[in-house]
């Protein structure tokens, strides 16, 4: 049995139907009244089905520990370091206003031209015909090029696009603790050069009162991470030393360390939300709390929700229980 063809019928939930018809995946949320079809669709069961999955594999685990590496994996690697490397080739460009460079069009112009031939490189020959439709989501996982913009409706069009790959069977069971380490990580670190790159703007910013600018799932993750930690308790993420030392280690506080040296001024000031989270007596707590505020402030939000795109990896239709 040839490996691509073991890698894909590897796990039955994961293996896509023999004849699977692929489509461009497009809107359906066009009113705040359609949120409910979200919230009973297939592509609601299957996107949180495959974060808390992944919110599992994680737990208690390092960054830096040893975990197996596939194929597809490097491949996603390779992917995201293109991406990296178009940006050294698309410096910004001299303009008055300081925010939302519009040297970012010329940035995400190549990506929009490039998406299918790079989703290509990922998956085996015989599941070519997914390329388009699987691209759409990588499309949509790096900001706005119109507004200049990125916010947690991006992050969550790439979790959609990991998704995808894990429905197909080009991703597996096995990949787990990769898919956040290795995968996200390095999408996080390119996200957060486009935004300091390009001052992309926040996408539906809440300002102080959001967790954060730009990001949500390293939060979610990243504190499963910490679960049962011997010594590291949510009180320790807002002490600097802590950060310094532990950062390469846990998502969670590589994601505090960004916001510090983007933001000035007390820490309590400029993320309220976080340094009230800080107050949580444990780590298995504050992996809660986030799941459930992932779901009210971003999953249950039509700002977020109505640019979300739906086909036949992550339909609309009403799950099959």
């Amino acid at each position: 049995m040839a490996e691509s063809e073991r890698r894909a019928g590897n796990s039955e939930e994961m293996a896509p139907p023999l004849q699977q018809s692929f489509m461009i995946p497009r809107k359906e949320i066009n009113m705040v009244s359609d949120m409910s079809k979200w919230k009973r669709s297939q592509a609601y069961a299957d996107y949180m089905g495959f974060i808390l999955t992944l919110n599992e594999g994680v737990k208690g685990r390092k960054l830096t520990c040893e975990y197996n590496v596939s194929e597809p994996i490097e491949k996603l690697v390779a992917l995201l370091n293109t991406l990296d490397r178009w940006i050294d080739e698309t410096p910004p460009v001299d303009q008055p206003s300081r925010f939302g460079n519009k040297a970012f069009r010329t940035w995400y112009a190549k990506l929009d031209q490039e998406a299918e031939n790079l989703v290509a490189t990922v998956i085996p020959k015989h599941l070519a015909s997914a390329a388009p439709e699987v691209a759409v989501y990588l499309k949509e996982s790096v900001g706005n090029s119109t507004r200049i913009d990125y916010g947690t409706g991006h992050e969550a069009a790439f979790a959609a696009f990991l998704c995808c790959l894990c429905k197909i069977g080009v991703l597996r069971v096995d990949d787990q603790m990769a898919i956040v380490f290795k995968v996200f990580n390095r999408y996080l670190e390119v996200m957060r050069k486009l935004q300091k790159t390009y001052r992309m703007e926040p996408a539906g910013s809440q300002g102080v009162w959001g967790l954060d600018d730009f990001q949500f799932l390293p939060f979610i993750w990243g504190s499963s991470q910490l679960i049962d930690h011997p010594n590291l308790e949510p009180r320790h993420f807002v002490d600097e030393k802590v950060v310094n030392e532990n950062h390469k280690d846990f998502m969670f506080l590589e994601c505090i360390l960004f916001i510090t040296e983007m933001k000035t001024g007390p820490f309590a000031e400029h993320s309220n939300q976080l340094w009230n989270i800080s107050a949580v007596p444990s780590w298995s707590k504050v992996n809660q709390g986030l799941i459930r505020m992932y779901k009210a402030e971003c999953l249950e939000k039509f700002p977020v929700i109505q640019h979300f795109k739906f086909g036949s990896l992550l339909p609309i239709q009403p799950v099959t229980s």
